[in-house]
């Protein structure tokens, strides 16, 4: 048997295996070998294009990996638009994904789509990007489990309750997250992801201006954000999550935690409550540390509500169903 004959069988045997098994098939890293071999290079050089253009792009692609899996699974959902206002991505907790994610999506999956047409999702071509913008800003390399399905329900309704907000104690982060069989180990080496983050000053204003500052934060940080952040301060305005190495992925979230340098107070809460304190002072001690954890967790959250098989489709466009 000729090589190509035999590439062929082997090709149809694995598409038989596929749609035998169904929603039972498993991720792989290799699940594109011979379909789309060159995927991950091709995403990879899109997601450079874009990063070269704006840095955004790695927090914004980050965030977007990860509000689409807590909300109906890694299923590219959260890219879907609704000429009526009431995808995924018009629910209020994802009115602030900056579009420079959605962009590294829509144009990784353009140039996908000219090499490999139909054969792969926009929600492994996320799961890709997410991971290029960790290595490319100096974070962990990790292998990307691929063969995921893009989802067929994409509702704004079934958003609320789903994501972490900025004012969750413990408690409330780890059970959020244990409903997407994640611990609270991987919840918080997946909060080191705000090492590159941004905030709007509205998501932490109340710890400034209530009855009196949190008490958790460092006075000199409070009147940090103060300055940058007014009573009535412009509402577009935002404020690096971590104030002094905010485009390296690097430990320094955590070391500024063991400093009262939290923006959110859900993520102070990491250093104040007693359970997940050792946990951050080991990250911020030991960067190889947290980079280990950090991949560990990305992998696991990349499983969440996966849908394989006949359970989704492999969208031409990664904003509308086919």
């Amino acid at each position: 048997m000729g090589m190509e004959a035999w590439r062929c069988c082997l090709l149809v045997g694995m598409l038989l295996l596929m749609a035998v098994s169904g929603g039972e098939a498993q991720l792989s890293p290799s699940f594109y070998q011979l379909t789309c071999p060159n995927v991950e290079s091709i995403v990879r050089q899109a997601v450079v294009k874009k990063l070269s253009q704006t840095f955004v792009t790695v927090p914004a692609t980050l965030r977007l990996f990860f509000h689409d899996c807590f909300v109906e699974g890694c299923d590219a959902s959260v890219m879907v638009a609704s000429r009526s206002g009431d995808a995924e991505k018009d629910a209020p907790d994802n009115l602030s994904l900056a579009g420079d994610g959605f962009d590294t999506v829509i144009k990784a999956k353009q140039d996908v789509e000219a090499r490999c047409p139909g054969v792969v999702s926009c929600a492994d071509i996320l799961a890709i990007a997410a991971r290029d913008v960790v290595v490319l800003s100096g974070g962990p390399d990790f292998a990307v489990e691929l063969g995921r399905r893009d989802g067929l329900i994409s509702q704004a309704e079934r958003v609320a309750g789903r994501l972490p907000g900025p004012d969750f104690d413990l408690n409330r982060l780890s059970d959020l997250f244990r409903m997407n069989n994640l611990t609270t180990h991987d919840m918080i080496a997946l909060a080191g992801a705000h090492t590159v983050g941004f905030s709007h000053c509205s998501r932490f204003a109340g710890r400034l201006y209530s009855s009196a500052v949190d008490p958790s934060l460092n006075p000199a940080y409070a009147r940090l954000l103060m300055r940058a952040c007014p009573r009535d301060v412009d509402p577009t305005i935002a404020v690096n999550m971590d104030p002094f190495t905010p485009t390296v992925f690097d430990n320094l979230y955590y070391r500024n935690l063991l400093n009262g340098e939290g923006l959110f107070s859900s993520d102070q809460v990491l250093f104040t409550n007693l359970l997940s304190k050792p946990a951050v002072k080991r990250f911020a001690a030991n960067q190889t540390s947290f980079f280990g954890a950090f991949a560990t967790a990305m992998v696991r959250l990349g499983r969440v509500g996966v849908k394989t098989g006949s359970q989704g489709e492999i969208r031409n466009d990664c904003t509308a169903f086919n």
